[in-house]
C-alpha cells in the first residue's frame, strides 16, 4: 500500500522505478555550478514512525533551510526496495545520498560498492564492518548506552522508590546493534541505582507493527513491569500505550517522546537530526570523508529527553550528576556489570551470540 506525506513533500519510489517531485527549493551549488543534490532512503518505518526516520528528515530539512540544498525522499514499503531506491539517487547524480537504519546495511553496501563515484551515509551502521568497506560510505554512529543507562538509572530510581517488586521491561523491534546498545545502556543503568531490579526484554521483531510491541509491553506488565522502554520505533509507540493503558511509566526513544502524554518518564534521545545535517554540511563544505563519525554525550549527539514533573528533584538531581559523571570519564559511572562494545559499533556483540546483549559481565568500553 503506498502512502502519501504530501505535506512533507516526500516522494514514494515503487521498487525497482524512480518517480516523483519534491518541493522547490533554492540550492547551493556543487563544483561546476550544479546544484547540490541530498537523497533521503527511510526504511519501512517511513517519516511517520516519531522517531529516527522523522529525525533523519528533520536533518535534512534543516540543510535545505540552512544550507540550501536540494532535497528529496523515497520511502521503502519493503526491504526489497532499498537497493533500487539507493541506486537510483546515485545514478541520477545527487551528490549525497543517506539510509535510514541499520536495516539497509547490506543494501548500501551494494549501492556503495557499485556506485564508487557516489557518496553515501547511513545511520546506525559502522562503515568498518560492512563486507566491502566502501570507502565512499560514512557511518553515522551512537553511543546510545550512554542514554541508556540514564534512563535505566531513572528507572531504577523510581522502581526503588514504589512499594513492591521492583520490576523493569524493555521491547526491542529486533535484536540488532544500536537497539542492544540502548538495552544493555538501561539495564546496567537501573541495576546501579537498584540492585535488586528485576530485568525483562523482549523483541517484537518488527519495526512499524504497533500491536506487535504493545503485545510484548503488556506481556511484562503482567509480569509485574513498572517501566517499559520502547526500542523498535514506530512500533515501539504500541508498548508505550501499552504503559499508558495499565497506568506505567513509559520510556520513548530517539525523540523526545513526552508529548505522547503523561505517562511518559522520559526519553531517551538520539539526535540523527543532528548526525545527518552534518553528513550533508560535509559535502557542501566540501571536506566528505568515508569512514564513522560518532556522537555521544560528550559530543550531545545523545541525550535524556523531558523528565516528568512526577518525579521528585532529588532523582533528577542524580541522573544529571550520573551524566557528568559519563561526559567527564568519572569511575563512579563505570559499571562492573554492563555489556558494552569495544569499537566503533557492536564489537563485543555477534550475530551468533544466543544470550541478549547485556546480561553477561563485561566491562563499561563506550566506543
Amino acid at each position: 500500500m503506498k502512502r502519501s506525506l504530501a505535506l512533507l513533500g516526500v516522494v514514494l519510489l515503487v521498487a525497482g522505478c524512480g518517480g516523483g517531485g519534491n518541493k522547490s527549493s533554492s540550492s547551493t551549488s556543487a563544483e561546476g555550478g550544479k546544484k547540490i543534490k541530498i537523497g533521503l532512503v527511510t526504511d519501512v518505518g517511513g517519516l511517520n514512525d516519531r522517531g529516527f526516520n522523522h529525525l533523519s528528515y528533520v536533518g535534512l530539512q534543516r540543510a535545505q533551510s540552512e544550507l540550501g540544498v536540494q532535497q528529496r525522499v523515497f520511502q521503502a514499503n519493503s526491504t526489497q526496495q532499498y537497493v533500487p531506491n539507493l541506486s537510483t539517487f546515485a545514478r541520477q547524480g545527487y551528490n549525497l545520498t543517506i539510509g535510514v537504519g541499520f536495516t539497509e546495511a547490506t543494501a548500501i553496501d551494494t549501492a556503495a560498492t557499485n556506485f564508487p563515484n557516489s557518496r553515501f551515509a547511513i545511520v546506525d551502521v559502522d562503515q568498518t564492518e560492512e563486507p566491502h568497506k566502501p570507502p565512499n560510505l560514512l557511518g553515522l554512529l551512537f553511543r546510545e548506552q550512554e542514554t541508556g543507562y540514564l534512563v535505566g538509572y531513572l528507572a531504577g530510581l523510581e522502581e526503588k522508590r514504589k512499594a513492591g517488586k521492583d520490576v523493569i521491561g524493555s521491547v526491542g523491534g529486533q535484536k540488532q546493534p544500536p537497539v542492544d546498545r540502548f538495552i544493555a545502556g538501561y539495564q546496567a543503568g537501573a541495576k546501579a541505582a537498584d540492585p535488586g531490579i528485576t530485568l525483562l526484554n523482549g523483541y517484537s521483531e518488527d519495526f512499524s507493527d504497533q500491536a506487535k510491541c504493545k503485545q510484548v509491553a503488556l506481556n511484562q506488565i503482567e509480569q509485574g513491569a513498572g517501566v517499559i522502554f520502547q526500542v523498535a520505533g514506530g512500533c515501539g509507540l504500541g508498548a508505550l500505550d501499552a504503559a499508558k493503558e495499565k497506568g506505567v511509566w513509559g520510556i520513548g526513544v530517539d525523540a523526545d517522546q513526552s508529548f505522547l502524554g503523561s505517562h511518559i518518564l522520559t526519553s531517551a534521545v538520539k539526535r540523527v537530526d543532528t548526525a545527518v545535517f552534518l553528513a550533508i554540511k560535509s559535502v557542501v563544505d566540501g571536506n566528505f570523508k568515508g569512514g564513522n563519525m560518532i556522537f555521544g554525550l560528550k559530543q550531545n549527539g545523545v541525550g535524556i529527553g523531558k523528565i516528568s514533573p512526577k518525579v521528585p528533584q532529588s532523582e533528577v538531581a542524580k541522573v544529571n550528576q550520573i551524566r557528568a559523571d559519563i561526559i567527564s570519564g568519572s569511575p563512579r559511572a563505570r559499571p562492573s556489570k554492563a555489556r558494552w562494545w569495544t569499537g566503533a559499533a557492536d564489537r563485543g556483540c555477534r550475530r551468533r551470540d544466543t544470550l541478549p546483549c547485556g546480561t553477561r559481565p563485561a566491562r563499561w568500553d563506550s566506543p
